[in-house]
């Protein structure tokens, strides 16, 4: 009943809003960084942030890995909490040449629960960003949660509000075929939904899921 609820949902979603194209980037270590700066602000700023890096023609994991932390920070000021984004991003890189000399494709024959195991073991790395870089930089198929995943799975009643990261990504996990390009759009999908229709104060007149059973009942997200 689940598995056919969410193919549902996805059907739905995917008939009103088309592909979305995710994630923004032109390659996956740009994909990378936008997944640790869109932490806390909106893309538009994480944009800006990013441009100042390809104007400065930093944005390459050598030369991120040789500059200097203040200069970095105040190149991504545009992306709110620079300071510490700036650790983070150096965290990222200190880790990614460490344990893999700054090379992407020396993670290809790495275990997905590996990879994720490594990548929350970073300071300020958590969940979402993990799964996000997972999936969207190195096309591993593993399903990102956010708060709109879980408003949207809670007031449908695919799950009880208040669980947590791992309880809401097993519904997806064990419901849907492990497939890179499925996840990549369902969770694109559920992002659109949740600001279009879906807020805190939902807009349900007009949404694609207006017609399947729900509530609107739920405060906690």
């Amino acid at each position: 009943m689940t598995s056919e609820r969410l193919n549902e949902i996805y059907k739905l979603l995917f008939e009103r809003f088309g592909p979305q194209h995710w994630w923004p980037g032109q390659s996956p270590f740009e994909i990378i960084v936008g997944a640790i700066l869109t932490q806390n602000t909106n893309w538009t700023n994480v944009e800006k942030a990013i441009n100042n890096l390809k104007a400065a023609k930093l944005l390459t994991p050598e030369k991120m890995h040789n500059l200097d932390i203040s200069e970095l920070a105040q190149l991504i000021r545009p992306a709110g909490y620079f300071n510490i984004k700036a650790k983070r991003l150096k965290n990222f890189i200190e880790w990614f040449f460490k344990n893999y000399d700054g090379r992407l494709e020396n993670l290809e024959n790495i275990r997905t629960e590996q990879l994720r195991e490594e990548l929350l073991a970073i300071k300020g790395v958590g969940h979402e960003t993990a799964d996000s870089i997972l999936l969207y930089a190195l096309d591993r198929p593993i399903f990102v949660v956010d708060a709109y995943t879980a408003r949207i799975a809670a007031r449908h009643g695919l799950i009880e509000a208040g669980c947590d990261y791992e309880q809401l990504q097993d519904l997806f996990r064990t419901n849907l075929p492990h497939d890179v390009k499925l996840f990549n759009e369902y969770h694109a999908l559920f992002v659109r939904l949740g600001k279009e229709f879906c807020n805190p104060k939902p807009k349900c007149p007009g949404c694609p899921l207006e017609k399947l059973p729900h509530t609107i009942d739920i405060e906690y997200f």
